[in-house]
């Protein structure tokens, strides 16, 4: 099965800081503007591009090739393709799995997802992890480097945006069994569907709400626990969130978060957070829980952080798991409710399974009650 990828076209790709690049267009002609990222996974390209997370920023696949097992419908983790821009070194004009419903070049086509290949991402990435993150644009349209700069000039910085709400759900959804015991109310940032896969596949029943519905709204489900999801932007911002989360732990009911789910619950105590130099993304990143000892390969995507110090200090939070590489902190729970978070993503799509313990134990808060 194949389809030809039309390289007629050359694009550019213009960082901040005046690193330039050209290379052949990818998806839809036109011209996409974001915070460049990189990934360290070597497979599961679609969920990836399909994260709520990734909203606001261009993507670098550090795989050198992509797309051999095209694209289908089932494996996406939300509506559309979620990022704003994608960078690779290759991609295939081919694809190899019969259930396939397009080579990847027609899916971004059709999601209007405008892209470069050709380029030499592991350079690319290795100066992105000595530069750290920043703003970059790349277009098919326009190959200019003075006209892409007066563009990539008005982008806003990704300190300081408010995005969750943008991508969240606009209307309130359930799934899972209506008779379960155990009802979570989740408040969608920016939520994957396999996370609502992990709970309904054990047993419970979800009520889905939009980003900025209140607590008393929420309560009105007579939830036994409640979910805070991942999601994109800066969460020092989302003063709603913060004050949501707060009204939830005061509650006294389980608490559950997520990525964005877990830096409103640090802020929500006075734990400050803060932009990452390059963030973690990726299939690959070893975390250790601090409790049982045991490590963990986990799937990561994430350009903010807790700071650790003022977690370490913290007289109501203690800290669960922390990252290998490079110390950040990766899990907390309050010492004094049933609340706790991950920053990084236990329901690993893609990725291992190391981490799905974590939905048990949500699940053993809620027969607690």
């Amino acid at each position: 099965m194949s389809n030809s990828i039309n390289h007629h076209f050359t694009a550019a790709l213009l960082l901040q800081d005046g690193t330039f690049y050209t290379g052949k267009a990818l998806g839809k002609r036109g011209t996409s503007t974001g915070e460049i990222c990189f990934n360290t996974g070597m497979t599961g390209y679609q969920e990836v591009f399909t994260d709520p997370s990734y909203a606001g920023q261009t993507l670098i696949m550090n795989n050198c090739y992509i797309g051999n097992y095209g694209a289908r419908r089932e494996d996406m983790e939300s509506d559309s393709i979620k990022i704003s821009g994608l960078i690779c070194k290759n991609i295939s004009d081919q694809y190899y799995r019969p259930m396939a419903d397009d080579s990847l070049n027609d899916y971004l086509t059709k999601n209007n997802l405008t892209g470069i290949s050709d380029v030499d991402t592991r350079a690319l990435v290795t100066h992105i992890r000595s530069k750290g993150s920043m703003n970059c644009i790349i277009s098919s349209e326009v190959t200019d480097k003075a006209q892409l700069q007066a563009e990539l000039d008005k982008v806003p910085s990704m300190e300081g945006l408010e995005l969750s709400s943008k991508v969240s759900t606009k209307q309130l959804y359930q799934a899972g069994n209506p008779e379960s015991p155990y009802r979570i109310a989740v408040l969608d940032l920016g939520i994957k569907k396999n996370i609502l896969h992990c709970f309904v596949e054990r047993g419970a029943f979800l009520q889905v709400y939009p980003a900025k519905t209140t607590f008393e709204e929420m309560e009105k489900f007579n939830p036994q626990g409640y979910f805070v999801s991942n999601g994109p932007g800066d969460p020092a911002v989302m003063d709603y969130g913060i004050q949501t989360v707060k009204k939830i732990q005061d509650s006294g009911k389980p608490f559950f978060g997520i990525c964005l789910g877990h830096q409103l619950l640090a802020l929500a105590n006075g734990i400050p957070t803060f932009k990452m130099h390059h963030g973690h993304r990726g299939l690959n990143h070893p975390v250790k829980n601090v409790v049982t000892g045991k490590s963990e390969i986990t799937t990561q995507n994430h350009g903010f952080g807790i700071d650790p110090e003022a977690t370490k200090r913290s007289d109501v939070l203690e800290i669960t798991h922390v990252n290998l590489n490079d110390g950040s902190i990766e899990g907390i729970r309050l010492k004094n409710r049933p609340a706790f978070s991950v920053q990084y993503h236990p329901e690993s799509t893609p990725g291992p399974y190391d981490s799905r313990y974590l939905f048990d134990e949500f699940m053993n808060m809620l027969k607690m009650q």
